[in-house]
């Protein structure tokens, strides 16, 4: 049995003006013609043609699929375990590719859920999702965000002012601390460093010693932090960075 090109196009999804480019090529050249030259696939042209189709779909160009499948040196059963390889590559990839996006539609269901009024009296007239949006396009896609973003959603007024007081009281004292010219690598900073970092994990995602320090070269690469720590004390930004640094050698030394 044979079938036409329109049969075939109808069969594998693709158009006649593909299966005309695969025959001009060699890539694909019908097995059977008609009296008056028209194209007639047969069964083993079907194979091929699903084999080409699947390289395609993988991204092959149509040099390298037609090497594949002319390769005297290969049998089918070759061609099978490598288009199951190929297979699970690609489903591993997909898999990570929707959990990732899972992780994002989940983390923009969530946030600070406070009614106007609560917020006012929490955050005064800050906003605290100021930059929300920039935030979430720098680290969006991590396990992190979606963290801080889920345990944000479920705390109530009474939380978020607890989270509020606990910074206002490390705040007052480390720049007591910066004021009293205590060095960065001194005891009492590197516990106020620790107890930062304690916050952070507390409240809004795990933060290993590594991550910390990431964050303290944030506080002063970034004006907007500085200029936010600098405000508790001039050069507070610095030293802080530089305490988080000394408490993390501390502890993975």
């Amino acid at each position: 049995m044979s079938y036409s090109v329109g049969q075939v196009a109808g069969f594998a999804g693709v158009t006649v003006r593909t299966l005309h480019h695969y025959d001009e090529i060699g890539l694909l050249v019908p097995g059977e013609r008609t009296h008056a030259g028209h194209r007639r696939y047969t069964d083993a042209d079907l194979d091929r043609l699903q084999q080409i189709l699947f390289y395609r779909e993988l991204g092959f160009p149509l040099d390298e699929v037609a090497a594949l499948l002319d390769d005297p040196a290969v049998d089918p059963r070759t061609h099978l375990r490598r288009q199951h390889e190929l297979l699970t590559a690609r489903i591993e990839k997909l898999q990570k590719m929707a959990a990732a996006v899972e992780h994002a539609m989940e983390a923009r269901k969530m946030g600070i859920n406070l009614t106007p009024e609560e917020r006012f009296e929490v955050f005064g007239d800050k906003d605290p999702e100021q930059y929300a949006e920039e935030v979430e396009r720098r680290w969006g896609g991590t396990e992190a965000y979606a963290e801080s973003q889920r345990r944000a959603a479920t705390y109530t007024k009474d939380d978020w002012k607890r989270l509020q007081a606990e910074a206002d009281d490390w705040s007052a004292r480390y720049a007591a601390l910066v004021a009293a010219g205590d060095p960065p690598a001194g005891e009492a900073a590197m516990d106020l460093a620790e107890e930062h970092r304690q916050h952070i994990g507390r409240w809004f995602y795990d933060c290993p010693y590594e991550m910390h320090q990431c964050l303290g070269g944030m506080y002063v690469s970034d004006e907007r932090f500085k200029a936010f720590y600098d405000a508790m004390h001039p050069g507070l930004a610095e030293h802080l960075k530089d305490a988080i640094t000394s408490n993390a050698a501390r502890h993975t030394a």
